[in-house]
Order: structure tokens, then C-alpha cells, then sequence
């Protein structure tokens, strides 16, 4: 009996804690960090969200995949912490890239300005499009998934996107004519 096994029938409820956090773990913190764009605040926003999931994992319906079910109690919990009184007081963003190996520092650099860039705009947009965007692109959720997770309707959701994408186009287009100015 390996400790897995050990855990899971001393303590179920802990075991699936422990996988849920292991396997949705980063997404949930980058989802919070897109809403609220504050590194403390994303660690403390995901570690609300996993107890939230440990508390009421026996409400969970399985309407929608657990993903997306951990998703929208960070989104709540998100919505929680930026209505708070601290949250008006300071906003970090900070953007971190991997370095990739076999590329150039000139190529490495140029890489790292443009998905800067890119994510610069993307946090520059309201919340709502942004989250909707973020949510699409990033977490490849259906705009049925996404409508379900906001509780808006397929066609918001799919006004938001075309919205959203409208404004990188033309955020990217000015940056581009600064740059060449």
C-alpha cells in the first residue's frame, strides 16, 4: 500500500483535496490573478477557492466538469476580495516569461516585449472582457461553459469575445504605431 492509498482511506475527503489542487491548482491562480492582477492576492484568492471546494465538495451536482465548478467559486471568491476595502489600495502587475532554451538573448528578448506586450493589453481591458477572453483563450472553455461559469447568456458571452477582441486589435495596432513613431 503506497501513500496515496494510505491517505485516501485515512482521510478521503484530504486525498481528493490534495488531487484537485494538484491538477487544477495553477489554473485556478492564474484565473484569479486575471481578475484581480495581484500575485498575493491570486495566492490567497486560490487557497480561499480550494477550501471553499473542500467545504462543499459534497454540494457539487456535477452539472458542469469540475473545472469549470473551481473556476466560478474563484471568480466569487475574486469578486469577494476586489470589493474589499485593501483591494483599492495597491495593484501590482508583474509578468513573468519562461526563458526557452536554444534561443538567442536578442530573440529571447523580443519574444519576452511581445508577450509582455500582449498581456499588458489584455490587463488593460475591462474586467468583464478580459476575464471572457482569458477564459476562452487561455482556459478553452466553450462559450456554453463560459456563459455557465459568469451566469450570462451564450450571446453576451459572444459579444464579450468579439468585444474583447476588437479592443487587443486595436490596442496592439496603437502600440505598433508608437513603436514605429
Amino acid at each position: 500500500m503506497d501513500k496515496e492509498d494510505l491517505a485516501r482511506r485515512v482521510n478521503p475527503d484530504q486525498a481528493m483535496l490534495g488531487e484537485l489542487l494538484d491538477r487544477y491548482g495553477q489554473d485556478v491562480w492564474n484565473y484569479a490573478y486575471f481578475l484581480v492582477k495581484h500575485r498575493a492576492m491570486a495566492d490567497d484568492i486560490a487557497q480561499d477557492t480550494f477550501i471553499q471546494a473542500y467545504r462543499h465538495f459534497s454540494g457539487f451536482r456535477q452539472e458542469a466538469s469540475v473545472k469549470t465548478w473551481l473556476l466560478r467559486i474563484a471568480r466569487n471568491v475574486s469578486f469577494n476580495y476586489r470589493n474589499a476595502a485593501f483591494f483599492r489600495k495597491a495593484l501590482l502587475m508583474d509578468i513573468v516569461s519562461p526563458r526557452q532554451p536554444g534561443r538567442s538573448a536578442e530573440q529571447d528578448y523580443l519574444a519576452r516585449e511581445a508577450m509582455s506586450e500582449i498581456w499588458r493589453c489584455v490587463m488593460d481591458l475591462p474586467v468583464k472582457l478580459r476575464e471572457t477572453l482569458v477564459l476562452h483563450a487561455k482556459y478553452e472553455l466553450s462559450v456554453a461553459e463560459i456563459a455557465d461559469l459568469q451566469r450570462i447568456p451564450e450571446g453576451t458571452v459572444k459579444s464579450r469575445l468579439f468585444a474583447a477582441r476588437r479592443r487587443m486589435a486595436f490596442l496592439l495596432k496603437e502600440d505598433d504605431e508608437d513603436v514605429q513613431a
